[in-house]
């Protein structure tokens, strides 16, 4: 793969020295021997070999250009190269092999069952943005598992939404929430594409977040959920059934959580006793 010469380089032409508005090359800042100056590159390298990742340029499997390479591309040092792919590798972005070099790992939403967290606080270690893709808004009859699951009469009307969460463009999941009605009529006005429906519930709604009750299995998916996750309708994905409760143990939040199984990962810890 051919790479601009350092002089048009635009990530050099980025870095500006601390006390100037001329732009600075990396190797210009990495002479200075200040701890903070290197620190800011071996970042910013990271975040474009983050950016090429999950742009596809360097795809799930592939191996990224050799140190050697990547010092030439940047102009900095070598140990700046390695403190940005062990970082990287921290992140489980790389898998390095002896001899081989630092293969691309693939994206995953790894959650810790014993804290309630949305799609983008899990997200948010990886220094992915994230984001979502609203798919449908609709006032329903409630099914009867859903009305069952929020304490509601039979045939009551919840709002129904549908959202693709995504990371870097990648569709990560696909969320199938139900909410009542008192809830779900006011959630629906704010803006749930840059924003957890957790945090939109405590900062805009006030409604404190208890607990949720979460069982999980492996499902065919629809057509549907097939069509948005490309994934084959005889091959299975991830399906989170969670409810969510508030302080006063009311189910405010009946959803389910489709994925595929090697783009998530949980953890708990179990007490012996």
């Amino acid at each position: 793969m051919v790479r601009v010469s350092d002089k048009n380089n635009p990530f050099q032409q980025r870095i500006e020295h601390a006390d100037s508005k001329e732009p600075a090359t990396m190797q210009d800042n990495v002479v200075s021997n200040s701890g903070s100056n290197r620190k800011i590159k071996y970042q910013q390298v990271k975040n474009i070999l983050i950016q090429r990742i999950m742009s596809g340029e360097y795809p799930t499997g592939s191996y990224l250009p050799s140190e050697s390479q990547l010092v030439k591309e940047f102009s900095v040092s070598r140990v700046t190269i390695r403190l940005a792919l062990e970082e990287m590798q921290k992140m489980d972005l790389l898998n390095s092999r002896q001899g081989k070099g630092h293969m691309v790992k693939s994206m995953m939403a790894r959650q810790d069952l014993g804290r309630l967290q949305g799609f983008g606080e899990i997200m948010a270690p990886l220094g992915v943005e994230t984001r979502s893709k609203i798919l449908s808004v609709e006032q329903i009859i409630a099914p009867p598992n859903v009305a069952e699951g929020l304490g509601l009469k039979p045939k009551s009307e919840v709002i129904k939404t549908i959202r693709l969460r995504i990371a870097a463009n990648i569709n990560m999941s696909m969320d199938v929430s139900y909410f009542p009605l008192d809830i779900g009529q006011h959630l629906i006005g704010l803006d749930l594409e840059n924003n957890d429906v957790f945090h939109l519930l405590e900062t805009e709604l006030g409604i404190e977040i208890s607990y949720a009750d979460i069982i999980m299995d492996l499902v065919n998916p629809s057509e549907f959920v097939s069509e948005h996750l490309a994934t084959p309708m005889d091959d299975h994905v991830l399906r989170i059934e969670r409810i969510t409760y508030d302080l006063r143990f009311r189910p405010i939040d009946f959803e389910y959580i489709y994925g595929q199984p090697e783009t998530q990962q949980f953890k708990v810890r179990l007490p012996r006793w």
